[in-house]
């Protein structure tokens, strides 16, 4: 349970709006004073004995704390069904509440669990090529079935496909926004946000109504990595955002994974840089279990794909799938069959969840 009651909340919020206080000075000044009705009628004298509080700084909180700020956040927490996890919430997460930097205030659409702390990031490039949609797709919805929460940003590419794929396969996901929760960016992904919200929860620490400003994402980052027991890259470039997420999983003492990529494709180079620097290298999802050390048996079976039993032409057609899309042209081809007839095999794959159809009328292996 919260230990503070609406009035505290009100407070804490009233001393979160205090320019240059910060998380670290919130924390410290709770820890003082146990209330935030205490810190904000506290003396400057009293106040600057608290670390990391100067003369300036304790000026401000008695006479910066905004009644006004409070009162809207409040207004908005209602309005868009939110709510506000403190750091001394039995719901915070508490891997994040272990990290140097911890947020002093969750903003929180949805639903955190106590003590969750099976959840796994997973990043990677806002433009993925076709291997690197069909990995994070393949990852996210094996690592659900292993009952691992899956974190991400909501950003364009890895972060929407591994939020769609977990909900998809009925797991539970949670993404940590760069923005107030209320204010969903990019705006193509409302809808997604809204059924994270049903089944996990939009996090932010950013107040309602803060937009997409550029320094809020890398900091938006580093709660990601400190919410999870590790973070997986599934395809990224040199530049990629998502090795900020990987800096701050390291500086976190978080275990590092990376999908090996193509040698050929920029896209693969930040990923296969990781692993030169000595990134876990992945295969399957067991190689990340083993170094989370998360018992494999007791979801061993329930993750494995039933043995489906096939017709001898389908055995025939999915000879010539791999993880590497094939168009329906070569198919054709290589099974000396007209498209129209594997076509309609290919429908039986996909219905029996073997085969998959990507972009350009290719397949691949599910």
């Amino acid at each position: 349970m919260n230990p503070f009651d609406d009035k505290d909340l009100h407070d804490l919020l009233r001393l979160s709006s205090v320019a240059g206080i910060g998380s670290q000075r919130i924390r410290n000044l709770i820890a003082r004073f146990k209330s935030p009705a205490a810190v904000l009628h506290a003396s400057v004298r009293e106040l600057v004995g608290v670390e990391g509080i100067d003369k300036a700084l304790a000026r401000n909180i008695k006479t910066g704390a905004n009644a006004g700020f409070a009162d809207q956040q409040l207004k908005l927490l209602h309005k868009y069904n939110a709510n506000i996890v403190t750091f001394w919430d039995e719901l915070y997460p508490p891997l994040l509440k272990k990290t140097a930097d911890p947020p002093a205030l969750l903003y929180v659409r949805g639903q955190l669990l106590p003590g969750e702390h099976r959840m796994l990031a997973m990043v990677g490039t806002r433009s993925p090529s076709s291997y690197g949609k069909l990995m994070a797709e393949r990852f996210a919805r094996e690592l659900q079935r292993r009952d691992i929460t899956i974190v991400s940003g909501l950003a364009r590419g890895i972060d929407t496909i591994s939020h769609r794929a977990t909900l998809a396969a009925g797991g539970r996901t949670i993404a940590v926004l760069g923005t107030g929760v209320d204010v969903v960016y990019p705006s193509e992904n409302k809808e997604l946000a809204k059924k994270i919200c049903d089944n996990g929860a939009l996090v932010s620490e950013f107040p309602m109504g803060a937009g997409p400003d550029a320094p809020h994402f890398p900091r938006r980052n580093r709660i990601i990595a400190g919410m999870c027991l590790g973070t997986l890259v599934v395809e990224a470039g040199l530049n990629s955002g998502a090795l900020i997420t990987t800096d701050f999983a390291l500086e976190q003492g978080r275990e590092v994974f990376a999908i090996p990529g193509n040698i050929n494709n920029p896209k693969c180079y930040g990923c296969n840089r990781l692993i030169q620097q000595g990134a876990k290298l992945v295969q399957t999802i067991d190689d990340i279990l083993e170094e989370l050390q998360i018992d494999l048996t007791q979801y061993g079976q329930e993750a494995k794909k039933p043995n489906v039993p096939l017709s001898k032409i389908e055995e025939k057609i999915i000879q010539f799938l791999s993880h590497e899309p094939v168009h329906i042209d070569a198919l054709a081809q290589k099974a000396d069959m007209s498209t129209a007839q594997v076509l309609g095999v290919l429908l039986t794959l996909e219905l029996k969840n073997l085969v998959r159809q990507v972009a350009g009328k290719n397949f691949v292996r599910a």
